[in-house]
């Protein structure tokens, strides 16, 4: 399940709940060792179990000799169903002659420790159509209650934190095209910040697209029926992987566009610019080009050293910290910016706190809404690695990164787009416009001429802070007093 899951740093939440699932199943005669190691936890030692087992063995295998196996088994074509799996104990359960295409079903053995509580559970195993059993067996039913108790409750908190990410995630696409279309519509929002924002609304409906996409082709654990098993292992296979690369490099987008829109505002406030085009063409070139930097020799690297399952599963560390490294590096960056900026801000605040009086507050609120905008909430986190989150610790590193990073495009559309009174005021004039047009019968009303830019007024995000003149304007403020008017409207 999410890699979600924090997208591009853990496995899919579906992956996690699968590797906790590796122990319900396990390849053949991978059971009994576990069953001597914890006899002695049911008050049995090693040597009694043993002879239990022993018991058990001798039992089934007296009783598949007094059984007539099927004409399959002998080599015969049992009327067209093909050869049948021969009965057999696999050092954990005793199985019957089973029919080709078919999933067998046996008791839990009573040899094991705590059998009275799983008396009613059964053993799964595949035969395939060649009349060979499968690699895999699943005796989920029949593990130890006490231990599969701990096993069950992650599991159920992976579930829930499934729905909970695939419910932001949701939201966030819904609200960010709904955000896409207002700014792509209305002209006077045409600028540099604004076309950053349009990018910016773009990888986050790509990366939640992307992973709900993962999610429902991430194969199922287990065994996989029949003669069509490999071929519907490797068509699933195949589009599970696309889509995991697809994901990576999503996300990989996302991470870079939020790094766009960090130095954008930094060059805004501190450094001299230049053209307003020439930055932009670079920042198209940042945010879609580099995830292809490290996206592009990570699937080359795991193809070639880490080529297993649907590649959603970290287990070569090093491999992982291609894609780990550069974002890391962005968050970094980021965070970097977003102490430099707030440095800004407490000391342009606190010049003019005389005029201000409510400056803490205006400042915790501009501060609180650049955290969605440049993903600051990813540092909390962020030195905590997949090797050193245990138990308690990846949970609540999980649960934190997948809530946020799940409804962070959901923020982000409401904080920069929804509740910006330049965007509200370009959605009322439309209105008023079009009630005016309709009052006229049609005629298009005759308006004054308006400027290209005009000056905006204050606002609840820091979309403001950079507002009017500063953000829509060709140059690029300075140090000087340029950047005092792009902060005065915090106050």
């Amino acid at each position: 399940m999410p890699r979600g899951p924090h997208d591009a740093e853990l496995p899919t939440l579906a992956a996690a709940t699968a590797a906790l699932s590796v122990g319900a199943a396990a390849p053949e005669g991978g059971g009994i060792t576990r069953d001597f190691e914890e006899a002695g936890s049911e008050g049995q030692t090693a040597g009694e179990l043993y002879q239990r087992w022993e018991r058990y063995r001798r039992e089934c295998q007296e009783t598949l000799e007094a059984m007539e196996p099927p004409a399959g088994v002998t080599g015969v074509e049992d009327s067209g169903h093909g050869l049948a799996c021969n009965g057999s104990f696999d050092m954990y359960v005793c199985w019957d002659y089973t029919a080709p295409n078919a999933t067998a079903r046996a008791s839990c053995p009573w040899y094991l420790p705590w059998h009275r509580q799983v008396a009613a559970g059964f053993v799964l195993r595949q035969c395939g159509g060649d009349g060979q059993w499968g690699p895999w067996r699943d005796h989920s039913q029949c593990e130890n209650p006490e231990k599969n108790g701990a096993f069950q409750d992650q599991r159920l908190i992976l579930e829930r934190l499934q729905v909970v990410y695939t419910v932001g995630y949701s939201l966030s696409f819904a609200t960010l095209l709904f955000a896409l279309l207002i700014l792509s519509f209305f002209r006077r929002l045409r600028c540099t910040r604004n076309y950053i924002h349009i990018n910016l609304f773009t990888s986050f409906m790509l990366r939640a697209t992307a992973i709900l996409t993962r999610d429902r082709l991430l194969p199922p654990t287990g065994p996989y029926p029949g003669d069509q098993a490999p071929l519907l292992w490797n068509q699933a296979l195949a589009a599970c992987r696309t889509a995991q690369v697809m994901t990576q490099y999503c996300v990989g987008a996302n991470y870079m566009w939020l790094l766009v829109e960090g130095i954008y505002l930094h060059s805004l406030l501190v450094l001299v610019g230049g053209s307003e085009e020439g930055h932009f063409r670079c920042y198209m070139l940042v945010g879609w080009g580099a995830p292809a930097l490290f996206v592009i020799p990570w699937v080359i690297v795991r193809y070639l050293y880490e080529n297993t399952q649907c590649w959603e599963r970290n287990d070569i560390k090093a491999i992982w910290w291609i894609i780990r490294t550069p974002i890391l590096l962005t968050i970094l960056i980021n965070f970097i910016i977003f102490i430099r900026i707030l440095g800004i801000l407490v000391s342009k605040v606190r010049t003019r706190q005389m005029r201000c009086p409510d400056y803490r507050l205006r400042l915790a609120r501009s501060t609180l809404t650049l955290v969605p905008l440049l993903g600051v909430h990813e540092v909390v986190f962020a030195p905590v690695t997949e090797e050193q989150a245990r138990g308690t610790l990846r949970l609540a590193k999980l649960g934190f990164e997948i809530f946020l990073s799940s409804f962070q495009g959901f923020l982000v559309s409401i904080l920069y787009c929804f509740i910006n009174k330049e965007v509200q005021s370009e959605i009322r004039r439309g209105w008023h416009r079009c009630r005016l047009r309709h009052s006229l019968g049609g005629e298009e009303p005759r308006q004054p001429r308006e400027r290209a830019f005009p000056t905006l007024s204050s606002g609840s995000g820091p979309g403001q802070v950079v507002a009017g003149r500063a953000l829509c304007s060709r140059a690029l403020p300075g140090n000087g007093d340029e950047a005092s008017r792009v902060l005065e409207s915090y106050c």
